[in-house]
């Protein structure tokens, strides 16, 4: 009923998990755990009527609520027995996740510090929920649900990081590790809430970093997750060393050679070891980060990183990181959470404090998107790319900068947000 991580392969237990467990079965450090497979998702559907629209929200509820079957539930206490039951990450794995031509990004659900067989079941019914909810839907550009969606869900045990993040491996022989890491769990980088340090190895050693103002943080506290402030003293302080964003680089490519492809990788730093969360193909790769090193990302004078006369940016224009290539103009729109959605509409440029997962819906009918925090390594980033829409990130301030319906243009190859004179028209 439950398959060690081990033993894990995507046939049977999800994008996520295959991956995982090829990596464990090559010696590579990732959290030991084990997997709820297909078959059991598939049991506890068996009974519902999944195949029209309107069943979806009530389908999803059933399953978010209904207890699993006796079976799973004692599959569970002894899978987590045999970790000796610590704090646990339940996270999702389902059929189309994490391939080479859909990343899923943020799509499904996870969990953090779980504990206990009661709390570990009720988030796998919310992974398996979570295959029909609004935005995977979105995300996987279905009309409709069907029965042919499945999802797996990991159980591994926790790791408390002290620093975390995500890197791309090289995509050709003179290609380079890009890699952003932050204080704390991987939730703040891949959910976007924390503008990361930047790093770009070269296979001859090289590293350049572009150093952030990285102001929150995230750590398991007990059976709960707490965001607290980075001390002033931490908050330039950069997260990792050159020694180790080449160990981390070094890492990445062997996992790359394994897994048989470029690989967009989580991480985390616990003890001074390092684990590997997660691996899956590169879907879109990012544009090259134009910023000198060691100069936090949109520190430009004037607010909001103004630009202040750098070659080919446009004096007055905002700048940020580069998240996805492309221009588009259009009306800003101020986004600053769900209750602001109804006013997107197409064609209008997102301007927000930062993108959840949960606004994939919007993404596919904006222009493009421009955050105040994230970076390009980032869930929403790797969603525009893969919508083929331009995004700018980590601009600090710019939803005061930029006023609601105003005319602007983003370029986030440059990564700059001008702002377009109307009166001279």
């Amino acid at each position: 009923m439950i398959v060690p991580l081990m033993e894990a392969v995507a046939d049977t237990c999800g994008g996520k998990a295959g991956p995982l467990g090829a990596l464990l079965r090559a010696g590579l450090p990732v959290p030991d755990g084990f997997v709820v497979p297909f078959t059991a998702y598939r049991a506890a559907i068996s009974d519902l009527e999944l195949g029209r629209p309107d069943d979806l929200a009530a389908a999803r509820q059933a399953i978010a609520a209904r207890p699993l079957h006796a079976t799973v539930i004692d599959a569970l206490g002894r899978g987590l027995g045999r970790l000796g039951n610590p704090p646990v990450a339940v996270r999702s794995s389902a059929a189309g996740e994490d391939t080479g031509q859909a990343s899923a990004a943020g799509q499904h659900e996870s969990f953090l510090a779980v504990h206990g067989a009661g709390e570990v079941a009720g988030a796998v019914r919310a992974c398996w929920a979570s295959l029909l909810s609004p935005r995977a839907i979105a995300y996987r550009g279905d009309e409709r649900a069907s029965a042919d969606p499945v999802m797996a869900v990991i159980v591994q045990r926790q790791v408390d990081a002290e620093v975390s993040g995500v890197m791309f491996t090289p995509s050709g022989p003179d290609g380079a590790t890009e890699i952003e890491a932050s204080w704390g769990l991987g939730p703040s980088v891949v959910g976007g809430t924390v503008t990361p340090d930047a790093y770009r190895v070269v296979r001859d050693g090289t590293v350049t970093r572009t150093i952030a103002d990285k102001r929150t943080r995230l750590d398991r506290r007990g059976t709960r997750l707490a965001v607290r402030d980075v001390p002033a003293r931490d908050r330039g302080r950069p997260v990792l060393d050159d020694a180790t964003a080449t160990r981390l680089a070094s890492l990445g490519e062997e996992i790359a050679t394994v897994l048989g492809g470029p690989q967009d990788i989580e991480w985390a730093i616990a003890g001074g070891r390092t684990w590997i969360l997660q691996a899956r193909p590169i879907t879109a790769a990012p544009p090259r980060r134009p910023s000198p090193p060691d100069v936090p990302a949109g520190a430009g004078a004037g607010g909001a990183g103004a630009g202040t006369g750098t070659p080919g940016i446009p004096a007055g224009a905002h700048t940020g990181t580069p998240g996805s290539r492309g221009t588009a103009t259009g009306p800003a729109r101020i986004v600053r959470g769900p209750g602001d959605f109804a006013r997107v509409q197409p064609g209008d440029i997102l301007v927000c404090p930062f993108t959840d997962p949960a606004w994939t819906p919007l993404l596919r009918i904006a222009g493009g998107v421009v955050t105040e925090t994230g970076g390009v390594l980032s869930h929403a980033a790797i969603v525009a790319r893969e919508q083929a829409i331009p995004a700018v990130l980590g601009i600090p301030g710019v939803t005061r900068a930029l006023h609601d319906g105003t005319l602007i243009t983003i370029d986030g190859t440059t990564g700059t947000v001008t702002t377009i004179d109307q009166t001279s028209a």
